[in-house]
């Protein structure tokens, strides 16, 4: 097949549209539904972004897309009790692969972003994932291959519209891109740069030179992601597991800020209270995202107040002060973070150390390194200039 013809594009209004090869076959088979042209931009990235995670580490990936940008990333680590509780897969009833794992930590992370999701799998799409995907509100998945079970169980999702596609894993695109813009056609060489190079660490000017292989790992897993999220981005990553991705901010400090702040809201969605919160039975998880969302926000009145609350809990929770949650992310540590380029002042070091950071990766060659080098310095943070620019659009 050298070509698929679309719906439409971007837009309803936006017609024709069409996927093609110029030369060749298309990698892709739709083994149901009918994805679209968003549906295909993230899922052409989302895989890409997996691959080189699988390839990188030695971990199968997967990663949860929104608007060509991921919402989370991960590989597949087992998860811990409060991890299965957070993501809302602890009453599954199969026991969970390395693949569903890293499915269940890159759709969980930030699940709101994730809603209405694309899903990119670096392995067979087994029956735990399968079972994983189907109880969440998604468009699709795409993946090298699908187990017999698990696609039946996908094909029944979405009243038998779910977008299901198969990549071959042995496609390698052309040296050469391009794209058009307003009639005029770009073209530029594939970044086919390698974040798993071991010189990334080789200029380390902060006093602390020591990165751990859990640090290494997770900065790795960063830069990755930041491959394929839009610019200008930041990302954090604990564990294997994207927890804070800024992306497509003017300004990077609002990048380090957007991606510190989700990192928090992860990080708090672990806190006891929250854990212990009595929903209502008949509450779906959307609704618990969103009101988990709500109660650990400066605008908790809106759903502990009087007339409010008991559309969701059982009984009136108290809601955690400021104090708390400032105590309680203090105590995040180990925190990496990635920058798809330079930080210009040490401000975004600052917003970093306040999440757990201990970590950086990051292009250098700002005229204010030094500030940012004095500020990593203050905090025992380490940080490596990879001299790599990792900028997507």
């Amino acid at each position: 097949m050298k070509e698929l013809a679309l719906k439409y594009g971007c837009n309803p209004n936006q017609k024709p549209s069409r996927i093609f090869m110029e030369q060749g076959e298309l990698p892709i088979q739709v083994l149901n539904g009918r994805p679209g042209y968003i549906n295909f931009m993230d899922a052409l990235n989302s895989w890409q972004l997996v691959k080189e995670l699988k390839e990188a580490t030695g971990l199968p990936a997967a990663a949860s897309f929104k608007h060509v940008s991921p919402a989370g990333a991960a590989v597949g680590l087992p998860l811990n009790e409060t991890l299965a509780h957070i993501y809302f897969v602890d009453d599954v009833k199969v026991p969970l692969t390395p693949i569903a794992c890293a499915y269940a930590r890159a759709r969980g992370a930030d699940r709101m972003s994730s809603y209405g999701d694309f899903i990119a799998l670096s392995d067979t799409c087994d029956v735990a994932t399968a079972t994983l995907i189907k109880r969440e509100v998604s468009d699709g998945v795409i993946a090298p291959a699908y187990t017999d079970e698990a696609l039946q169980i996908l094909r029944e999702k979405r009243k038998g519209t779910y977008n299901v596609i198969q990549i071959d894993p042995t496609y390698k695109p052309a040296p050469i891109e391009h794209k058009q813009v307003f009639g005029i056609t770009f073209e530029q060489g594939r970044n086919e740069v390698r974040l798993d190079d071991p010189a990334l660490f080789e200029n380390i000017p902060t006093k602390n030179k020591t990165f751990t292989e859990e640090a290494r790992r997770d900065l790795i897993i960063a830069l990755i992601t930041l491959k394929y999220t839009q610019s200008n981005s930041v990302c954090y990553v604990k564990d294997g597991q994207a927890i804070g991705i800024g992306a497509g901010q003017q300004s990077r400090i609002h990048c380090t800020r957007l991606a510190g702040n989700k990192a928090d809201i992860w990080w708090l969605r672990q806190h006891p209270q929250v854990l212990a919160l009595p929903f209502r039975p008949d509450i779906r998880r959307a609704d618990r995202d969103n009101t988990i969302d709500i109660y650990i926000s400066d605008d908790y009145m809106d759903v502990l107040a009087d007339g409010e609350w008991e559309k969701f809990f059982t009984q009136k929770p108290e809601p955690l002060t400021r104090e708390e949650k400032k105590t309680w992310i203090a105590k995040n540590t180990n925190v990496a973070l990635g920058s798809d380029a330079f930080f210009p002042f040490g401000d975004n070091v600052e917003r970093a150390h306040k999440s757990g950071v201990q970590y950086i990766a990051q292009a250098g060659g700002s005229v204010r390194d030094d500030h940012v080098i004095e500020t990593c310095d203050k905090y025992g943070i380490a940080m490596t200039f990879t001299g790599v620019r990792l900028f997507h659009h």
